[in-house]
């Protein structure tokens, strides 16, 4: 499972850093955690967070947060209905 996440976190980055070659790691990981406003120790950045934080960089404000999306109700009812394990 941490493969998964190192291979999710270099695939993120990649196009990231392409789009500031001159900088180094520690300075993109720095610019992040800024951007994320972490107040912490750049050791204390958590993987969840940088991922997250990548995948909605660049997108609208209003986007929803794609592990959130793919569960998405528009109608109360209907979510009520998927919760309650009669629609699915």
């Amino acid at each position: 499972m941490k493969y998964h996440r190192l291979n999710e976190i270099i695939e993120l980055l990649q196009p990231e850093w392409q789009k500031e070659p001159d900088t180094n790691l520690l300075q993109l990981l720095s610019t992040l955690a800024d951007e994320m406003r972490f107040a912490g120790e750049l050791a204390d950045l958590s993987d969840d967070a940088l991922i997250y934080h990548l995948k909605m960089r660049n997108s609208a404000k209003d986007e929803m947060i794609p592990g959130l999306a793919k569960d998405h109700e528009d109608d109360f009812k209907t979510a009520l209905l998927k919760a309650r394990g009669f629609v699915s």
